[in-house]
């Protein structure tokens, strides 16, 4: 289940040689870095790249940390809009907050927050308040006036130049954000303006992973890419200035493919010389090389690809997303042969519910099913006791450490004064314990009981494995799963027909 497709080591190499090359060459003071696709906790890459290592980005800074600070950058419309990333279930102005976090954890310069195509709303004005009391420094950038078709009103006073200069101090400047669309490129060139006309020599270029442009276009990597990015409408293409320019084919998408030739006249009115011949010039992005089993790699995309259209079932069902986007997610799954069966923890999840719901008492009873090391399934059951995914996982520990099925983990005391408190203290309208709550449960039995401690250590284990349920996680459960490194996904139907508790 768990094979390497990807050499991570390699990937560090080559990645921080060509950086370096961009970097050192030129007679540039300064280089803006924009990071396209997560900085930190990769797991898109780490799915479809099996052996990928997620923070491989981080750990590349790292290196270069006394020469580099970052902004992070958040477009407004995210905000009002309260958009998520899927990954970690968090909305993007969270996910801003986490990132500063993970920053400082790692001794990298944060230099601000730029909220771009700033608007005057009350939920972005609090997020700036609240970054501002806690001692970071935000920018609101508006609209550039101009963009993106009168090249001489955005690089001039009226344009670029309405923008706040922000102040930075190292030769590498990270520019990053939660996730497409945050406004990374306008940023980066709002300040290479700004720079040149204080007389300090700039250059931009793109920390890319995907698409990964020496892949064929229609590989199942690069098309992974376009399922995780269905919302945004992305689409991979040739990059017909790339073969124009050198005769070679390599792979960009829409949005790179559509602004580069504003983005060359306008790095060549600001700079003066012409740098970039195609937007895969632009970039930066080595990941190709580093796959080592193009196999694995496919087979992992494919999931991938099916993974995607599950969520975007489910976030169609709960109105994150439109119609249209569900479309796109499914059209991708069809394009590369695989059906939602594909994914092997699916069908074990459905079928346990059909043959419990042949039993009346059962009617309403949810499922989890998930996918062991050995590539076994062990599947669980919602009950009064606990969650579907609650049981699932104590089945799966019990596979692990080699126990019985009829063997108990929580002791029935320990299970019964949690549900009570539940119940009668706190008053919540269900007793049934989530999978936090379980884990919880566990392991206060383990202090007690060898056996609950022993299934408690096997926990570990289950990094990795692919889950499904037959109902819509909540999202405790869902955090829980994937800080577990459980990769879950479920049908598009809820647990009850309430509105609030559901």
């Amino acid at each position: 289940m768990f094979k390497v497709g990807f050499d991570a080591e390699k990937y560090l190499r080559e990645q921080s040689k060509f950086i370096l090359e961009r970097i050192e060459n030129g007679d540039a003071d300064r280089l803006y870095l924009e990071f396209g696709g997560k900085l930190v906790h990769d797991k898109h890459a780490m799915r479809v790249l099996p052996g990928y290592d997620e923070n491989a980005k981080i750990k590349l800074l790292k290196q270069m940390k006394d020469q580099t600070e970052i902004i992070i950058c958040i477009y407004a419309g995210d905000i009002t809009t309260s958009k998520t990333r899927h990954d970690f279930g968090i909305t993007y102005d969270l996910e801003v907050m986490r990132l500063i976090d993970i920053f400082r954890k790692h001794n990298l310069k944060i230099n601000s927050v730029v909220v771009t195509r700033y608007e005057d709303a009350p939920s972005v004005n609090m997020f700036i308040d609240k970054l501002e009391r806690r001692g970071i420094k935000t920018y609101k950038h508006k609209f550039t006036k101009g963009y993106p078709t009168d090249v001489d009103t955005i690089v001039s006073d009226e344009g670029y130049g309405a923008n706040p200069y922000i102040e930075v101090t190292k030769p590498v400047v990270v520019v990053t954000g939660p996730g497409g669309g945050s406004g990374k490129l306008a940023t980066s060139l709002s300040q290479l303006y700004h720079d040149f006309k204080r007389g300090t020599k700039a250059r931009y270029a793109k920390f890319e992973t995907f698409p990964i442009w020496n892949l064929p276009l229609k590989h199942p990597v690069n098309i992974a890419y376009e399922a995780a990015t269905a919302d945004l409408r992305d689409v991979n293409m040739l990059d017909s200035f790339h073969l124009e320019a050198y005769g070679e084919s390599a792979v960009n998408y829409n949005r790179d493919m559509e602004v580069f030739p504003v983005v060359k006249r306008i790095i060549e009115k600001i700079t003066g010389t012409t740098e970039y011949q195609s937007p895969t010039d632009m970039g930066v992005n080595r990941v190709g090389f580093a796959i080592t089993d193009d196999e694995v790699c496919r087979e992992a995309a494919y999931q991938e690809i099916i993974r995607r259209y599950l969520i975007a079932e489910c976030d169609y069902k709960k109105g994150l997303i439109s119609e249209a986007s569900l479309e796109r997610a499914q059209l991708l799954r069809k394009e590369v042969g695989q059906e939602v069966s594909d994914r092997k923890v699916v069908q074990p999840a459905r079928d346990y519910v059909e043959k419990k719901r042949q039993d009346e008492r059962y009617m309403n009873v949810v499922a989890m099913a998930i996918e062991m090391p050995d590539g076994s399934i062990v599947t669980g059951r919602s009950s009064r006791r606990m969650a579907a995914s609650a049981a699932a996982v104590l089945n799966a520990i019990k596979q692990l450490a080699g126990l019985p099925d009829e063997v108990l983990l929580i002791s029935p005391q320990v299970l019964e004064s949690t549900q009570n408190l539940k119940s009668d203290v706190l008053k919540y309208d269900r007793a049934s314990l989530n999978l936090e709550e379980a884990l919880i449960a566990l392991t206060v039995s383990g202090t007690h009981n060898p056996t609950a401690q022993m299934a408690a250590e096997k926990l570990g284990c289950l990094k990795g494995c692919r889950a499904h349920c037959t109902a819509i996680l909540s999202d405790h459960d869902e955090q829980t799963l994937r800080a577990l490194g459980i990769d879950a996904t479920c049908d598009p139907e809820y647990v009850t027909t309430n509105l609030y508790n559901n």
